[in-house]
């Protein structure tokens, strides 16, 4: 059962705490990271790329010279790929990249980053983490102390409009419920900072 330390919003260290080890001492597999992290993607796209085919171009309905004779090529329309102003072969039309992927493996690939953070002790527990008012100062002071990297990915238990509204003008910083939590964002940030509290439920909701 991996052991880390919790700390206060000033860096003390306040206690230890015994993480769950069906959240955070799992086999890991980096396949099923790759393809969530992949799905994440794909779902994001707008889908919205276009161009005309040959059918869709104004234009070219006169065979720009007759078949034989020119010493040129034979050519029906001056609206084929190879010509300029021509229509795009196969051409990317709008659609849905959207798909889903099997519960198990989303939660499989939740399991092995949350390890991965573990092992390269990427992982910060806060005691709590409130602040007395919206103060982005304050914010940045809280994450030099307890020596979260630029990239930081705060996870608590419930909203806080506080805390959200402080860390909202960091860059590369990002706070979310534990509800909210997927594993791109997990990937991307270097630093993952969980209260007491939301480790609490994230074993509550996903192990």
């Amino acid at each position: 059962m991996p052991n880390v330390n919790v700390l206060d919003i000033k860096g003390n260290k306040v206690s230890s705490l015994d993480l769950p080890e069906s959240l955070f001492a799992v086999e890991v597999n980096e396949h099923t990271v790759y393809e969530v992290v992949k799905n994440h993607l794909a779902n994001k796209r707008q889908g919205t790329q276009s161009a005309k085919t040959r059918a869709e171009v104004r234009g070219g309905g006169k065979k720009p010279w007759r078949q034989k004779g020119t010493g040129r090529a034979r050519q029906g329309s001056i609206r084929s790929p190879q010509w300029r102003g021509g229509g795009v072969v196969f051409a990317p039309k709008p659609r849905d990249y959207s798909y889903t992927l099997p519960k198990k493996v989303k939660r499989l690939a939740l399991k092995s980053v949350l390890t991965t953070k573990v092992l390269d002790e990427e992982l910060i527990v806060l005691n709590d983490l409130n602040l007395d008012s919206i103060s982005t100062k304050e914010a940045k002071n809280v994450l030099q102390a307890i020596n979260a990297k630029n990239k930081a990915y705060l996870v608590v238990a419930e909203a806080n409009e506080n805390v959200y509204k402080s860390f909202r003008n960091i860059p590369n910083v990002e706070v979310v419920v534990v509800n909210n939590m997927n594993v791109y964002d997990l990937v991307k940030h270097d630093s993952l900072v969980m209260t007491e509290a939301a480790i609490n439920k994230a074993e509550e909701v996903f192990a």
